[in-house]
Order: C-alpha cells, then sequence, then structure tokens
C-alpha cells in the first residue's frame, strides 16, 4: 500500500454495487482500511456493511454526478453478468452503468475511476504465450457474451481519457473468477461430468480469486497501481493438474465440430454463451501481472487452492457447454455430454419441444 505519509491525506472512495457480491466484498475491506478517509457506499438498495455512508441511487441515474462531488475516487463494480441474462438487456445495463459513471465523475471532479473488466478481452488462441504480456494487444472476438460486454467497457474507458483528461481510469482485468457466487463460462466448464478439450491444444488455468481481487482494486483505489492492471494466481495450472485435481477426465473433439456446433447451439436457444466463450475453456489466456507484481501485490490464494474451492462450490450442480441444467436433465451422464456438444438431433428436438409448450 501507499503509506498515508506520502499523501497529503487519504482519500475519499466511492463504491458502486455495494450491496452484493463483488461491490459487497470490496466494500467491506475498504470500510475498515485506515487509508481510506471516507468510504460512501452506492447502490439501488442499502446494504448490511456498517461504518459506511450509504446513498441509494440507479447508478445510471445522470443525477450521480451531484451525489458524488465529494468523492475522490469511484470504483465501479455495480455490473450485470449473469450467464442467463437477456444478453441485449445486461449489455444495455453494463454500458450505461460505465458510461454514467464515466461522465458523472468527470463533471463531479473525480480524481480516479477503477473499473473491472475481465483478461479475457486478452483473447484465447491456441498460439498464445504464457503468460501473456501485459501490454498485450486486446485480441478478443466482439460478440454478444461477457467478453463483448468488456470490451465496449474498456472503449468507453478509453474514450473518456480522449474526452476528460482530468479523469484517470484503471482498468482491472482479472483471469477467471473464483469465490462464493461467482457464475461464469469458466465455472460451468466444471460442473459438466466431461472436461471438454480440442485436439491438438490443452489449456493453462489460472485463476483470480475475489479476495486477490478485492486487494488488486484497494491498490488500484489508492493510485499504487494505474492505467491498465492484470490480476491473478502466480504461475497456472496444466491440463493434466486440472483433471488429477478434480477426477474429471476430458472429452477431446477437433475444433472445428466443437465451436460450429456450439454456435448452432447458442443460435437455438440450448446455451447461454456463443461459441467464442468456449475458446475460454480450451486455449490459454494466463497473463503476467507486473504492474501488481511491482508494487508488492501478492495474491493470498495459490491456483490449485482456488480451484479447490471452485470444485467445493459447484457441488450440487450440473452443465453441459455453459448450460446449467436442473431436474431430470441433471442426470445427463458423461455420454450425454458428447450428446450435446455435437448438438445431435434429440436435444434440439427437446428443446424445440419445450419452447412450444
Amino acid at each position: 500500500m501507499v503509506p498515508t505519509s506520502k499523501r497529503s491525506r487519504p482519500p475519499v472512495v466511492a463504491v458502486t454495487g455495494a450491496a452484493s457480491g463483488l461491490g459487497r466484498a470490496f466494500l467491506a475491506k475498504v470500510a475498515s482500511s485506515a487509508d481510506f478517509r471516507r468510504v460512501v457506499a452506492i447502490d439501488e438498495q442499502r446494504g448490511d456493511v456498517p461504518d459506511v455512508t450509504w446513498r441509494v441511487l440507479d447508478v445510471r441515474d445522470p443525477l450521480l454526478a451531484n451525489r458524488i462531488s465529494d468523492i475522490d475516487v469511484l470504483v465501479h463494480l455495480a455490473a450485470d453478468y449473469a450467464l442467463d441474462a437477456d444478453p441485449a438487456e445486461r449489455r444495455a445495463y453494463n454500458l450505461r452503468a460505465a458510461q454514467t459513471v464515466l461522465t458523472a465523475s468527470a463533471a463531479a471532479r473525480v480524481r480516479r475511476v477503477v473499473l473491472v473488466t475481465s483478461a479475457m478481452v486478452y483473447g484465447a488462441v491456441p498460439d498464445n504465450p504464457v503468460p501473456l504480456p501485459e501490454g498485450s494487444a486486446v485480441a478478443a472476438e466482439p460478440d454478444t457474451g461477457m467478453v463483448g460486454d468488456h470490451l465496449e467497457i474498456e472503449a468507453l474507458a478509453r474514450r473518456s481519457l480522449r474526452s476528460h483528461p482530468g479523469l484517470g481510469v484503471t482498468v482491472v482485468r482479472p483471469a477467471a473468477l473464483v469465490g462464493p457466487g461467482v457464475d461464469s463460462v469458466v465455472t460451468r466448464h466444471f460442473e459438466a461430468p466431461r472436461l471438454l478439450t480440442v485436439k491438438g491444444c490443452a489449456p493453462c488455468w489460472q485463476f483470480c480469486h475475489v479476495d486477490d481481487l478485492v486487494s488488486a482494486l484497494e491498490m488500484a483505489a489508492l493510485g499504487t497501481v494505474s492505467g491498465v492492471v492484470a490480476v491473478g494466481g502466480e504461475g497456472w495450472l496444466e491440463q493434466e493438474q486440472v483433471e488429477e485435481i478434480s477426477g474429471l477426465r476430458s472429452l477431446e473433439l477437433p475444433a472445428g465440430l466443437t465451436f460450429g456446433t456450439a454456435q448452432r447451439l447458442h443460435r437455438l436457444g440450448i446455451t447461454p454463451a456463443p461459441a467464442a466463450d468456449l475458446h475460454y475453456v480450451v486455449y490459454p489466456w494466463v497473463v503476467d501481472c507486473t504492474a501488481l507484481r511491482e508494487a508488492g501485490w501478492k495474491p493470498v490464494w495459490t491456483n490449485e487452492a482456488s480451484f479447490e474451492q471452485l470444485l467445493e462450490l459447484r457441488e450440487g450442480k450440473h452443465a453441459v457447454v455453459g448450460r446449467r441444467l436442473s431436474g431430470k436433465e441433471a442426470t445427463i451422464t458423461a455420454a450425454g455430454a458428447t450428446v450435446a456438444v455435437l448438438g445431435t438431433a434429440a436435444i434440439v428436438h427437446a428443446a424445440r419441444k419445450k419452447r412450444r409448450t
């Protein structure tokens, strides 16, 4: 952390999305920190964290600027990343929230905004270097999924830097998140009876526990790190290690068949994420957290420990190709996973029949 003596006075920090999820976790951390003079919590409903100033409003409200005029740093954590949400509605919310936060912060003379996207923006391809340098180009494919949302939010951040040169913007890109309440393409991958792989390439697994993301966000809020910051566990796990720890076996298929069929399943509404999102469970996207490491940050959670918690949290949950199963569907076995990936007529017929009823 930056010693208080090196600053004129500790900053006032505001947190959006403060009542739940990552926002609440970060709020609880900074509420007890002497590094901040005051902590302001912003959400549509009042949360349960004490000793902070609650301001109840929708973060998309243009009046936000009036409510943050006394803020030095704003950490924006109000976002919708529900896999099963309507993609258009989810993106509209996420972009409107980020745009309002950036515009309001500039108008209110907030010194710095911290945004969270994902290391997914680097893209996942077979020949990615392991690890990816933090300054690597953004190469992800724009799509209707979460990756597309992250790309759009980062584009807003870049435009804001040009439009509002007095406003600092720090973008934090976590690796695959793990922790209570986290539901993503990656976590659902491990809810399947078999682990999908594509021929000729094995993924490398790097995780970022929510606790470690929170500590990285605290450093970003204090200005210890700035610009674009990647965050994740040290090193990575090979596919063989993941299979050994989880006890799950892999299912290897040709890349063309896997992605082509996954896209067809997505168009039919059977799976929640576009086929491009599958790249992140079959190709490497490990990041080198240079800025944080040089600033003295170290993750508390190892990749092994994060993965073990992921496995604990998935107990009782079942998913195939990112689609959460329930009821009778949960009886699908490893053979059923193969069927789902290949998109056979039986699953397509069942989905169509369900739509008609």
